[in-house]
């Protein structure tokens, strides 16, 4: 186990800006993208970095850039470090295996969710009126059914320190256009049918998932990270019970573990105990070993 990358400092390249888990770097016409070791929760960065996180959310998106790329091109150009430009040179021990070459979009400012099981949010909000986002669903919804039909239900994308807001498919068309609206929810529900059937079929059900799109040249692309742990639910389909909260693969652990102890979901955030550290780092490697037969090197 390598040690854990928490931030990089890569003096030499322009940091464009640094997220929950990536730092972006500007390298003129494309963007470096680095998946550190940071794990997030409530919207907060937790002291503690979750070793290997930033390899393994890494090739999960390599796999799935490939395996949808008939439904929706992607922003990729090159996860090989001998292939980036020269200035990356003296960081590629570091970039090796957790960064990605990509093309610059101008990314829409909406997330793109989709949910083919009720819970989180979702079922909160359908205890409370009936429905998702302005979406009607059937009565008597337990925690974890599956949903008759899978269901698009977009939210803001929150500045730094506030939450995203689940918000109508309307909504969503007044901050995009309806033309552009109407095209996300087709390719997201698209990607989301194709890559559960797939993870289905090796023993994860993918509850719901968060993808992202940015426009290039006038074109959609699928962008940023792509059905991880930290963008989606996965749950072991052997042990998928409805009516009650699931065990999973991602790092609904940790939130688990933070709500757990009482935190109050505000900065600072505690450290996380090496034990909890030791078992999210094995449910993230589980997922990738299902979803692509590979392990980390």
């Amino acid at each position: 186990m390598a040690a854990a990358l928490y931030k990089t400092d890569f003096s030499r390249l322009k940091l464009l800006s640094r997220g929950k888990v990536r730092d972006i770097y500007d390298l003129g016409d494309h963007l470096l993208i680095v998946a550190t070791d940071r794990i997030s929760a409530f919207d907060v960065v937790l002291p503690t970095p979750i070793p290997d996180k930033g390899r393994i959310l890494t090739r999960m998106s390599l796999f799935w850039f490939d395996f949808l790329k008939d439904i929706v091109p992607h922003h990729l150009i090159t996860a090989d470090v001998n292939e980036y430009p020269e200035e990356t040179a003296p960081y590629r021990e570091i970039l090796s295996g957790r960064s990605m070459l990509v093309r610059k979009a101008r990314v829409l400012p909406v997330e793109c969710i989709v949910r083919g099981y009720i819970t989180g949010s979702a079922m909160k909000e359908y205890r409370q009126t009936g429905t998702v986002c302005g979406i009607k669903l059937p009565e008597g919804l337990r925690e974890a059914d599956r949903l008759p039909e899978p269901i698009f239900t977009p939210s803001t994308k929150a500045e730094k320190g506030e939450h995203d807001v689940n918000i109508t498919f309307e909504e969503c068309a007044r901050i995009i256009g309806p033309e552009l609206a109407e095209q996300v929810r087709e390719l997201s529900l698209a990607l989301y049918r194709k890559a559960a059937e797939y993870a289905e079929s090796r023993g994860i059900i993918i509850a719901d998932t968060k993808f992202e799109f940015g426009l290039a040249d006038g074109k959609l692309l699928l962008v940023d990270e792509v059905l991880t742990p930290d963008s989606s639910r996965f749950w072991p389909r052997e042990e998928y019970e409805p009516g009650r909260p699931q065990k999973s693969f991602d790092k609904q652990f940790i939130r688990d573990w933070l709500l757990q102890i009482g935190w109050d979901k505000k900065p600072p955030a505690p450290e996380i105990p090496p034990e909890i550290v030791e078992k999210t780092r094995k449910r993230y490697l589980e997922a990738l070993k299902r979803l692509t037969g590979e392990t980390l090197s």
